[in-house]
């Protein structure tokens, strides 16, 4: 297969043009806006929301094989296209469990994997007054709980501590979302992993990672998390688990808690690649970007090793309302030993919005070079 077709053509698909041309492989996109990062990378575009499944069918006609670069797609219009004879890999039987975050949720406790407590509330159930079932139920976690919207939800968008009843319903009652209720987790630490799956079950894991959010946005990542072997095991036999069950083909990226007391507990799954793994492009053999098309192409998969020490991803997100293309700042990060640099050419900002990323490679590890580095970044990146 020399031509694959992306659905979504942000960063994530921008970030897969080195493996394309490596590997001999033709990009076709779909995506709504020509100023889309992979607009620029692609052999070919078809201009159209990432939901358009008219305009997928004419994605099918262009390419061998099609692909995610995020989950908000239109299954059952798709499922169509597949019954036709399109093929999609992911196919979409493995993403069916995993889009809405309650029956991911119940997916993997049914696959007997440590997720926190949870449970799917309806507005319905929200009035004036909270229904008692709800109410016994959030006794039972106790407060604060997160409340999750189930589709839809990424970047911290649609996700809310919630540390009241009162507070529940007002949220819940200004949203036309469906919502999960799930425990909070007293995490010590938030970890993730990528794992590849290809066409012959072959599965191979990269480092996995810390992560650190802020406003449920992930800020920064440090390769590898400082963790046991033990657990580390644990959290690849997880990462088998569920690529096996699901009998996926390309890249997929868990997020996970580790709690005071050392136990792992599943936070989320995204069928893609993920910002967890960007240091992969610079830090690693093979990026998870490579991986990801020799997976989805029918090659065999590849070394996923580091080749330093260690290394520091730090997201560049948008703290301001501008169409600034921040020169100064990033001429200033280039300056940086041993970074690299990835501006995604958006032209717009806005508070949140990730912009590129630079990540730092490791001669050792150290967590205060790794704590100087963060600070020395962010310290040029962030006014004030």
């Amino acid at each position: 297969m020399k031509r694959i077709g992306i659905i979504g053509g942000g960063q994530l698909a921008w970030m897969m043009g080195d493996g394309s041309k490596k590997l001999g492989l033709e990009l076709i996109v779909q995506t709504p806006s020509k100023s889309d990062p992979a607009v620029s990378i692609a052999k070919d575009t078809i201009f159209a929301a990432v939901d358009d499944a008219a305009a997928t069918e004419i994605l099918a006609t262009k390419c061998d094989v099609i692909t995610f670069e995020n989950e908000f797609v239109n299954l059952d219009a798709l499922s169509l296209l597949e019954n036709k004879g399109v093929c999609f890999r992911p196919r979409l039987a493995a993403l069916s469990p995993l889009l809405d975050k309650y029956h991911q949720r119940c997916y993997f406790r049914d696959l007997k994997l440590p997720v926190p407590h949870f449970f799917a509330i309806e507005k319905s159930e929200i009035s004036e007054n909270i229904a008692s079932n709800i109410a016994s139920k959030i006794e039972y976690l106790g407060f604060p709980v997160v409340l999750k919207a189930r589709r839809h939800g990424y970047d911290g968008q649609g996700t809310f501590i919630i540390h009241d009843l009162a507070t529940l319903s007002t949220v819940i009652n200004q949203s036309n979302a469906q919502f999960l209720v799930e425990a909070f987790v007293p995490f010590t630490k938030e970890l993730a992993i990528i794992a590849a799956r290809s066409v012959t079950g072959e599965i191979v894991t990269y480092p996995v990672v810390e992560t650190q959010q802020k406003q449920q946005v992930c800020r920064r990542v440090i390769a590898p998390a400082d963790i046991t072997p033990e657990q580390a095991a644990e959290i690849n036999a997880i990462a088998h688990t569920i690529l096996n069950s699901l009998d996926v083909v390309g890249v997929f990226g868990i997020e996970l808690f580790i709690t005071a007391d050392g136990k792992i507990l599943i936070n989320e799954i995204a069928p893609r690649t993920h910002n967890s793994g960007h240091f992969s492009l610079d830090a690693c053999t093979t990026s998870q970007f490579e991986q990801h098309l020799r997976a989805v192409a029918g090659l065999s998969l590849t070394d996923t090793s580091l080749h330093c020490a260690g290394a520091v991803m730090v997201n560049l997100l948008g703290y301001e309302k501008s169409y600034s293309d921040y020169a100064q700042q990033r001429q200033e990060l280039g300056k940086i030993p041993h970074a690299y640099l990835h501006w995604y050419g958006k032209s717009e900002s806005r508070p949140g919005r990730k912009l590129g990323h630079i990540t730092v490679l490791l001669a050792q590890q150290n967590r205060d070079a790794i704590e100087s580095i963060i600070q020395t970044i962010e310290s040029i990146w962030y006014p004030g």
